[in-house]
């Protein structure tokens, strides 16, 4: 059953690249906004007469913390009517209709696995959530991998708060993983290259091999992807390939 449509006031805006934006709403109707880390709100913006076409969806980037108040991280696409009036036309003190939370998208109970979070570009915003979450009510879990793909470094959402989260909670995996830099640099370890690369080498290394029957086999996980189609299309190839069912695999579309 869809939640009702509801006026959220945008109090704050930061930039954190040169085109993807954070935006805090605060929903006054409510005493506390309560949800899942994974679902996704829905933006009804004034740029079409038909809601088909002004409804526009965004993974929530905040954890669940009592308040009435959430965040979400959007990036400007060339072209986009959504993004371009959000971009241009929402300043701080602006009203926007949403509704929400939606989305099955969420962290398995109990955490029984270890688990992947590949992402990229602002598909980190759903796995930002749920490693908070994980830390903040001291969930029992397996080791947790989260690997961003980006362009370059200063496309890095959040780095330096996941560097930090990394450094304070134990079982947690912080890999950024760079498509277009080559050269060593930013503090701290990072890839080159694309992020299957980065989950095939864990999981290889991973591989157990039975003493008595000399049969190999996978660490038991669950991979989480969130992203553009085509890197999660090929996730799903090469996740599959190592071994592991369908069923291991979750996923989040963008665009």
């Amino acid at each position: 059953m869809l939640q009702p449509w509801q006026t959220g006031k945008v109090i704050r805006i930061e930039n954190e690249t040169e085109s993807t934006r954070r935006f805090w709403i605060q929903l006054p109707e409510l005493q506390s906004f309560d949800f899942k880390p994974g679902q996704f709100v829905t933006l009804d913006l004034p740029i079409h007469e038909k809601p088909a076409k002004r409804w526009r969806s965004y993974s929530i980037a905040s954890w669940p913390d009592g308040t009435n108040v959430l965040e979400l991280v959007i990036v400007l696409l060339e072209g986009g009517a959504g993004t371009t009036y959000l971009f241009n036309e929402i300043k701080e003190g602006s009203e926007l209709i949403l509704r929400g939370p939606q989305g099955v998208f969420t962290l398995p109970e109990p955490i029984e696995k270890d688990l992947f979070f590949i992402c990229t570009g602002t598909g980190i915003a759903p796995f930002r959530a749920m490693s908070h979450h994980i830390r903040n009510h001291n969930i029992a879990h397996g080791d947790i991998y989260l690997i961003f793909g980006c362009r370059k470094f200063g496309d890095c959402l959040y780095g330096r708060e996941m560097k930090e989260l990394q450094e304070n909670f134990p079982g947690f995996h912080y890999i950024p993983t760079f498509s277009r830099e080559t050269a060593a640099t930013p503090e701290g370890s990072f890839k080159t290259g694309y992020v299957h690369n980065v989950y095939e080498e864990i999981c290889r290394n991973n591989i157990t091999i039975a003493e008595d029957t000399g049969v190999s086999s996978v660490k038991p996980a669950s991979f989480f992807l969130c992203g553009w189609k085509n890197m999660i299309d090929e996730a799903k190839q090469r996740i599959q390939a190592l071994g592991y069912d369908r069923k291991s695999i979750h996923q989040e579309l963008y665009g």
